[in-house]
């Protein structure tokens, strides 16, 4: 993970220099090392789409900079509506948009959509089938800032909601993707947003981003790790260097949580590997009891077992120790694996 921004040295009783994290880690990007990366996919993706449908409109509950509404912004002043900090205000003028033939995105942390605006996302939105997009930033553990603002437990609270389409994007090339099939799907939806420095791998793996479909980025005989999000590039990441352990790895990137490609997971966890799923999220709720409850109800067995954040409210910290404590690094992910084998 990238924290060169975030460190200083001090001093070892050896006298060697030592790196220490400082509180500006809490907030580092989740890039690794030498990663190529793309800056503000989401708010120049947007921004291009507004220029071919005059019909997008963005909304922010005062956080524009921190969700990069902000390129969208100065893009089309006309168009971008600050509504101060009432996301529940935000969601109700976003339906009303939509309600006249806009097409809206509106912005906020996840935390703030999922806990506190729900009732207005799922009476005044998703009951009416309107085309509001909801765009929550700091999915899961991408702020050390602790439990008021790491959103372990939004897909837990919204996969319930009937006719809302759930899409956890892996870099920029999904994101910038997603933004244009969003816009065009009828219905309303949500996307974790990976805001400011996002990685830019998928373009690698002759990918494209279609709504409801998982993608199988590359084979292997041992082991199917089944990810969503920002653990899809952590599981390449594994997989290329489990394999240098002869430990020959698959990767099926789930980039929509509802509605879910059962049809691909089941075809994929038939073939007698470990299946190891893999999120940004807390085990309850989210991609792996997803995984879990499909090949349940297709009477179908394989020997699966969970990556992702425990059941409890989360510690605060410099996000790469987060990381390791909470097996969501590189390292963590190959130890787990080498041990299940």
């Amino acid at each position: 993970m990238n924290t060169s921004a975030s460190t200083r040295t001090e001093p070892t009783p050896t006298g060697a220099p030592k790196r220490r994290l400082t509180t500006s880690a809490m907030i580092a990007s989740i890039a690794e090392e030498g990663q190529r990366t793309t800056k503000a996919p989401f708010g120049h993706a947007l921004a291009r789409l507004a220029d071919e449908r005059p019909d997008v409109v963005g909304l922010s509950a005062d956080l524009a900079k921190y969700t990069d509404m902000h390129v969208f912004r100065e893009a089309h002043p006309d168009r971008f509506f600050q509504m101060g900090m009432a996301e529940q205000v935000m969601l109700g003028a976003a339906a009303g948009l939509a309600e006249v033939g806009l097409t809206p995105f509106a912005s906020t942390y996840s935390v703030f959509a999922t806990r506190r605006a729900y009732d207005f996302l799922c009476l005044d939105i998703a009951e009416p089938q309107l085309n509001v997009n909801v765009v929550g930033a700091l999915p899961g553990l991408t702020t050390g800032y602790g439990p008021s603002h790491q959103a372990t437990e939004d897909l837990a609270i919204l996969r319930g909601m009937p006719g809302l389409t759930i899409v956890d994007p892996a870099d920029s090339v999904d994101i910038e993707q997603a933004v244009p099939a969003l816009a065009a799907h009828p219905g309303p939806t949500y996307m974790r947003l990976l805001r400011g420095t996002v990685p830019t791998v998928l373009d690698e793996y002759d990918y494209r981003f279609e709504l409801g479909r998982a993608a199988q980025l590359r084979d292997g005989r041992d082991v199917l790790f089944i990810s969503t999000g920002l653990m899809t590039v952590r599981a390449l990441t594994a997989a290329q260097e489990l394999a240098h352990d002869h430990i020959d790895v698959a990767v099926l990137h789930v980039p929509t949580i509802k509605p879910f490609d059962r049809e691909t997971v089941l075809r994929e966890a038939s073939k007698g590997r470990l299946v190891v799923t893999l999120e940004n999220h807390s085990v309850v709720g989210g991609l792996a009891e997803s995984v879990a409850s499909c090949l349940a109800f297709a009477q179908q067995s394989a020997r699966m077992v969970p990556i992702g954040l425990p059941d409890e409210f989360l510690a605060a910290g410099a996000l790469p120790t987060l990381h390791d404590r909470y097996g969501l690094s590189v390292a963590a992910i190959k130890e787990r694996v080498r041990r299940e084998l």
